[in-house]
């Protein structure tokens, strides 16, 4: 606490630091499908889950979620619903306030990532740009169809 002006008032204020927006955030049902799939993996081969970005994909960009033994240096950790997840620097200003979830349905099941850096994105929701990112040399176009392995 300080002694400082605030409108009029002279007294003791608190003073509130805003912190940056976190990385990524995993949702319980997220967290929920990566604890079951972490499971039936062999002990101590998946401890964290690392998300990345990575080059390619039909639209310069594209996600890369796997498992890791554990964060390495310089790595963002965070922890959301008992499942540690790590990303990259190279990766997280490109992730910087995505969400993870999992969603079961009809027409959409799977991983989603609602990713607010993304300018464009191909149908095939795998593969994205940024507005101040350039693709990959030899990444190509959509086209008439999306060249990422489903």
């Amino acid at each position: 606490m300080s002694e400082n002006r605030v409108g009029g008032y002279t007294g003791n204020v608190a003073t509130v630091e805003q912190s940056e927006t976190t990385v990524v955030t995993l949702t319980a049902r997220g967290a929920e499908k990566v604890a079951a799939l972490m499971a039936q993996e062999p002990a101590g081969e998946a401890e964290v889950l690392r998300i990345a970005i990575q080059g390619g994909g039909c639209s310069g960009f594209e996600y890369a979620l796997g498992f890791d033994r554990g964060a390495q240096s310089g790595d963002h950790v965070l922890e959301f619903h008992g499942v540690t997840v790590v990303v990259d620097p190279f990766s997280a200003p490109y992730l910087q306030g995505s969400t993870i979830d999992f969603l079961e349905g009809l027409q959409e099941s799977g991983f989603k990532i609602d990713n607010p850096n993304v300018s464009s994105a191909c149908g095939c929701g795998h593969s994205f740009q940024v507005e101040d990112g350039e693709a990959p040399e030899g990444a190509a176009g959509c086209g008439s169809g999306c060249g990422h392995s489903h």
